[in-house]
């Protein structure tokens, strides 16, 4: 009987605890490897998912994703990782490379996602000014909170702790002269735009609304961003409209920036506006995609050396992946300091191909997948830098970065003051069926690393690659 007894209060310890035992948290633990997510949203079309595959550095709303640091000579970089190969349960990833020694360290467990393995939660980015590192981890909506956690110890990735638990998606800390600053998403029905501040990441203000535009009807739309910082005072954001609320067809393109800590807003050329933006043809747009029917994807935000806005994005004719919706063509749109000008980059195949810009007095580049892709119509295709000799009017392919590769790169992301060779990083997988997925870094020069996917000890030299006889070769 007594035996009876304990077998039936171990079945029902078993039921009430068992899950919660299984599902432990692995926080503040260090993985053997690089090895980021691959993900399938399962929105299915003629031409494959509406966007699937290597996605461990997604979003382009997540920004930014890695940060050099002058003070260790180091790049810190954030990811979306899993734990092993076929695990698809969202680790949100850190890691660092020393530019000394050349040598990367094991990844750090910053955020366990506890079982969701969708990368819209992955981290973004941010090292104050007493070098504490702070990683801002998305939710999606109040079910999938966000959070935000901060280093033990300046400059050191061994240990975060968890200080809030909010409801964030899509964070863009800024570290500016007044403080640290995040532009960020709130899911309301819609995708509506927010800003918080802090003046030491320990209190933050109320959550203030940046946008909410209606359509003609008066019904509101949603919006996805992009933002940048100055001279470490003026915040600027690009954002698109997503009519009737539905983001598939996202379209427009307006701009606003603030240059005393979000407390006043203004267009480009000194338009007051107030908060939240509400007028369909508010001073605040820059370019009226709707009236040509065009869809725009937002990519990345970068300033001139004048402090001049220059957003990159990509324009096609529908949500849906595949011929439908091409020509896919990559644009930059900018201040000239008098006028908005609009030219062309080149083409890409997807939607949600993404790349980075970088743009200073004698050159404007970007690195992008825009080569023609292993798998086709799927997420990512073969790096390419570009580049432009007459401040971003006319472009050329300056030099392949990757050639004859087995997967499609994808989510190229730019590293803050980033320092050759980790001046950008992505990764690699099959966009239209479950595959490995790797991370590499390079540099404008051309030259890639690989960084390891199995570690055996805890700080390892990442492997020179060259991309030229990898086409038979296993990865």
């Amino acid at each position: 009987m007594s035996k009876l007894i304990f077998k039936v209060s171990l079945l029902i310890f078993v039921l009430i605890f068992g899950k919660t035992l299984l599902a432990q948290s692995i926080e503040n633990q260090k993985i053997s490897g690089f090895r980021p997510i691959w993900f399938e949203l399962n929105q299915k079309y003629e031409y494959g998912d509406k966007y699937s595959g290597a996605l461990g550095t997604y979003t382009a709303k997540h920004r930014p994703l890695g940060i050099y640091s002058p003070v260790v000579n180091k790049t810190f970089f954030v990811y979306g990782g899993t734990k092993d190969y076929d695990q698809k349960h969202l680790l949100c990833m850190i890691g660092v490379y020393d530019h000394s020694s050349g040598e990367v360290s094991r990844p750090i467990v910053v955020s366990d996602k506890m079982g969701v393995n969708d990368p819209h939660d992955n981290p973004s980015l941010l090292i104050d000014d007493d070098g504490f590192i702070w990683v801002f981890v998305s939710g999606r909506g109040k079910k999938r909170p966000g959070f935000k956690y901060k280093s033990l110890a300046p400059y050191n990735i061994d240990g975060f702790i968890k200080l809030t638990e909010e409801e964030m998606t899509y964070p863009q800390p800024i570290k500016t002269k007044f403080g640290l600053f995040n532009f960020f998403t709130k899911y309301t029905g819609i995708r509506q735009l927010y800003f918080e501040k802090s003046n030491n990441g320990q209190i933050w203000t109320d959550d203030e609304l940046l946008a909410a535009i209606p359509n003609q009807a008066g019904e509101k739309s949603g919006h996805y961003q992009v933002s940048s910082i100055y001279k470490g005072k003026k915040v600027g954001t690009f954002f698109n409209r997503h009519p009737h609320g539905i983001v598939d067809m996202r379209t427009d393109l307006y701009y606003m920036e603030s240059n005393d800590f979000g407390k006043t807003w203004q267009t480009v050329d000194k338009v007051k506006l107030s908060l939240p933006v509400t007028d369909l043809n508010s001073p605040a747009r820059v370019v009226n995609y709707k009236y040509a029917n065009k869809n725009i994807y937002l990519k990345d935000m970068v300033y001139d050396k004048n402090g001049n806005p220059i957003c990159l994005y990509l324009e096609s004719n529908g949500h849906q992946p595949g011929p439908k919706s091409a020509p896919y063509k990559w644009k930059v749109t900018f201040w000239s300091g008098f006028e908005w000008v609009t030219n062309k980059i080149t083409t890409s195949d997807h939607n949600y191909d993404m790349g980075s810009l970088w743009v200073n007095e004698n050159f404007w580049g970007l690195v992008a997948p825009v080569g023609i892709p292993p798998q086709k119509w799927g997420v990512g295709g073969e790096i390419e830098i570009w580049s432009s000799i007459d401040k971003g009017h006319n472009w050329k392919k300056e030099k392949a970065i990757t050639k004859n590769s087995n997967f499609n790169h994808s989510y190229v992301r730019k590293v803050v003051d980033g320092k050759a060779p980790f001046v950008f990083f992505w990764a690699d997988g099959d966009p239209h069926e479950f595959s490995k997925s790797q991370l590499y870094f390079g540099d404008l020069k051309g030259n890639v690393f690989l960084l390891p996917y199995e570690m055996k000890d805890d700080f390892e030299k990442p492997e020179p690659i060259s991309f030229l006889n990898l086409k038979d070769k296993k990865q």
